[in-house]
């Protein structure tokens, strides 16, 4: 069982790129995480957002296997509490199955992604960032985690 965060476009931002860094560090200590993070395309300005985004999911979908487990962070998924996606994310480990949580490109994804994935999550009924979307993300995976296994990190 391992845990992947694939993300589209590398953060240039330098503090989401230290708060990613920092619980991707926590993460390890309770699941082999990686994080996959896929150049942004090149020679894409004259795209429109849907022929970037059908770009982008050839990109994506070649960096999944077709026993992982895909769950797309996107605005019409399920919402959870911090408590609910913690038991969520029990139930998907369960299955025995590598998890992959992706992160779309600025515009969201092509149809072609969503008929790949298995499910979507939503972290707010807000738009976020798709570059500062990744450290809350793994800070909520990493919070998961701790209310998993009765550590004292999530206060309710």
């Amino acid at each position: 069982m391992h845990i992947t965060l694939l993300t589209m476009g590398k953060t240039d931002v330098s503090w989401v790129a230290e708060g990613l860094k920092m619980y991707a560090s926590r993460l390890v200590h309770y699941v082999p995480f990686s994080i996959n993070e896929i150049p942004s395309l090149k020679g894409t300005g004259s795209l429109s957002a849907d022929q970037l985004k059908t770009r982008e999911a050839a990109v994506l979908l070649k960096a999944v296997k077709p026993s992982d487990t895909v769950i797309l962070l996107d605005e019409h998924g399920e919402e959870y509490t911090s408590v609910g996606f913690a038991d969520r994310l029990q139930r998907w480990l369960s299955a025995g199955k590598n998890l992959v949580f992706v992160i779309g490109g600025a515009f969201g994804f092509a149809p072609e992604v969503y008929a790949r994935a298995d499910g979507k999550l939503s972290l707010s009924k807000m738009t976020a960032s798709h570059q500062l979307v990744r450290t809350i993300f793994a800070e909520q995976l990493y919070r998961a985690f701790t209310i998993l296994k009765g550590e004292p990190y999530h206060n309710e």
